[in-house]
């Protein structure tokens, strides 16, 4: 019989192999038994083991395990992700993520060439995404939610399952009486995405039956106006110079400016102004109009200066 997770994994065409990333949870064992069926002796998984909870060395167990079953190589990756204080927990358990997998693929597979890596998010997470998003007062990169595909140190991520509803993925994997561990914060509703997932999609579901499809395509024409607003800023920055130049800055609409600097700050410097830091950013800018004003705001991490005629980026630390 057809369905939503096996139409999605026909139409999934990665580079080969694969490195599936694999929590031991309902989602990534779906997708790995998927990928394991599909290309025998091509996928490859990866675990990280985050070292947050108690239940961390049960999923471990469990991953071992089943690629022990499936014959499939597992890599286990142990970080700590522990966030400082004033940071987004979110962020930095994503930052050691990316690196793990980053290690997995440079040396547990080093003479495999392996290029991709999946990952199994669904259309329940991705309208999780989209809610946070949206209650935070997100701009564009916000609302586009997360991408079906994207390459980050040299490294092609996929999320083949973005349009399958999680109940799909489960049935999917329950019909084949493959077991899985369940994450015990999952249920602790503390975190707000767990508010989401146990109040609001249930809600949406009676009140919209289509709602994951709908945000999802919402979702792809915010990340097509920000991908449009991207090449505006590319060359705008092109303009302006790098560092750019106070007075080509000065130059451009606000809106322009608020747009080129956003830009400026992500890609050459990794970082994300808050909208304060941002507004406060381009009133400096708009009062530079003599030699001897200074510029000095603090931005993510760091902080923008005025270094003669051009805007510098200076991390935290630095005189």
């Amino acid at each position: 019989m057809n369905t939503a997770f096996s139409d999605a994994m026909r139409a999934f065409a990665p580079s080969l192999p694969l490195a599936v990333a694999f929590s031991g949870g309902a989602d990534s064992t779906a997708l790995l038994v998927a990928c394991a069926e599909r290309w025998p002796q091509q996928v490859r998984a990866v675990h990280v083991h985050h070292g947050l909870q108690a239940a961390a060395d049960d999923f471990e167990r469990q991953c071992v395990s089943l690629c022990a079953q499936l014959n499939v190589p597992l890599a286990v990756r142990r970080v700590q992700a522990r966030h400082a204080p004033g940071d987004s927990p979110e962020a930095a358990a994503r930052q050691a993520r990316y690196e793990a997998f980053r290690a997995a693929v440079q040396q547990d597979w080093a003479h495999d060439a392996v290029h991709d890596i999946a990952i199994a998010q669904h259309a329940d997470d991705q309208a999780e995404t989209l809610l946070l998003a949206l209650s935070r007062g997100a701009g564009l990169p916000g609302l586009a939610a997360m991408p079906a595909r994207w390459v980050r140190d040299d490294v092609t991520y996929h999320r083949p399952l973005l349009g399958v509803p999680g109940a799909e993925v489960r049935a999917w994997l329950a019909a084949r009486g493959v077991p899985w561990v369940e994450d015990p914060t999952n249920a602790d509703e503390q975190f707000t995405r767990n508010r989401i997932r146990a109040r609001l999609l249930p809600a949406l579901d009676a009140a919209f039956p289509q709602f994951r499809s709908t945000f999802a395509r919402s979702a792809a024409h915010a990340a097509q106006a920000q991908e449009l607003l991207d090449e505006v800023a590319a060359q705008d920055l092109a303009q302006a110079g790098l560092p750019p130049a106070i007075a080509r800055v000065q130059g451009f609409t606000r809106a322009r400016q608020a747009n080129l600097l956003r830009h400026w700050l992500r890609r050459a410097h990794g970082q994300q102004p808050s909208a304060a830091q941002l507004q406060e950013l381009l009133d400096q800018v708009a009062a530079c109009t003599t030699r001897g004003h200074r510029l000095r705001i603090k931005v993510g991490t760091g902080r923008v200066e005025r270094r003669g005629e051009v805007l510098d980026f200076v991390p935290s630390g630095e005189p």
